[in-house]
């Protein structure tokens, strides 16, 4: 197990260097000049002459990436144009509360997904079912920015229950939370249901229920645990999204998370904080999918002895 955690730490290398290198070709070749962004557009031409020469935006391509890499290995994403904060304390900064709204979110959609898709599973065409999985359809199908709205508006104008934005208390991560929180536990109750009809089918469970188990001790201990693979993979790629940056749902409730930060960076063209911000969501995905893949191991034996 070790090995291969080992070994997977060291796949991060090549991942990061190609997201590192798509994400600064792009910056690199988008218009705009840095140093007349923090200059301003009325700077004598001099003046931002010698800026780009300070900053290196003189240099070929390939050595301002070389630059890039080797400041990035050592923490060091640059300095915000907007700022002149270091990218890195900007990025910090902010994802405690993206933390803290992805954690809620997932806490949220597991609650509800799994339980939901496991009843829909052992109740399959009830009422129960057909009912869940209409307002699946509908948590996948609709929009964030839309249902964020709406539940502002109900929430928060009309009914005056809670605050419609910030920062700072429980009541603020309510909303949030349950805006993108259900739109997870609509595809983890799908995902959940899905798995577990394939698993109740198999020729093990009719075994088990020839035997005289008990049906809630066949789902829990022999159904269960082998169809949350699936299951644990779509909370993960979820919880790494959401590590990335619930952008519009935190533009819309005014949280200040990492989302946030990347939408108001690309406003204002802070090219340094939108090239931090990006490294920081693969680097999150990746170590998600690690947490993700050492998981499985736990849940299924025949997996953690191929690890052996």
């Amino acid at each position: 197990m070790y090995r291969y955690i080992l070994k997977r730490l060291l796949m991060l290398i090549p991942v990061m260097l190609g997201v590192s290198l798509v994400v600064f070709t792009i910056m690199y070749f988008t218009p705009g000049d840095p140093a007349k962004v923090m200059l301003g557009e009325r700077a004598p031409q001099a003046e931002v002459e010698a800026l780009r020469e300070q900053m290196g935006l003189n240099e070929p391509f390939h050595k301002q990436y070389i630059s890039f890499i080797s400041n990035a290995v050592r923490g060091d994403l640059g300095r915000s144009l907007v700022t002149k904060q270091p990218v890195a304390t900007e990025l910090i900064s902010r994802f405690p509360a993206t933390l803290k709204l992805a954690g809620a979110a997932v806490l949220i959609s597991i609650l509800i997904g799994i339980p939901v898709g496991i009843i829909s599973a052992t109740k399959q065409y009830s009422l129960f079912d057909m009912v869940s999985m209409i307002f699946a359809l509908i948590g996948v199908s609709m929009p964030n920015f839309w249902q964020g709205l709406m539940m502002v508006l109900l929430f928060s104008v009309t009914l005056g229950w809670l605050p419609s934005s910030g920062y700072g208390t429980f009541s603020h991560l309510i909303l949030p939370a349950i805006t993108i929180g259900t739109s997870s536990a609509a595809i983890i109750t799908r995902m959940t249901r899905s798995s577990m009809l394939e698993v109740v089918r198999q020729d093990y469970i009719r075994t088990a229920r020839a035997k005289g188990l008990k049906e809630n001790l066949v789902i829990n201990r022999h159904a269960l645990k082998n169809a949350l693979i699936p299951v644990v993979t779509v909370i993960g790629l979820q919880f790494g999204y959401l590590l990335g940056g619930a952008v519009l749902t935190e533009t819309i409730f005014a949280w200040p998370g990492v989302g946030r930060l990347m939408v108001e960076a690309i406003r204002q063209k802070d090219y340094f904080v939108v090239q931090g911000g990006v490294l920081l969501i693969a680097l999150m995905f990746s170590l998600v999918n690690l947490g993700v893949d050492i998981l499985y191991a736990f849940l299924d034996p025949r997996i953690k002895a191929q690890y052996k």
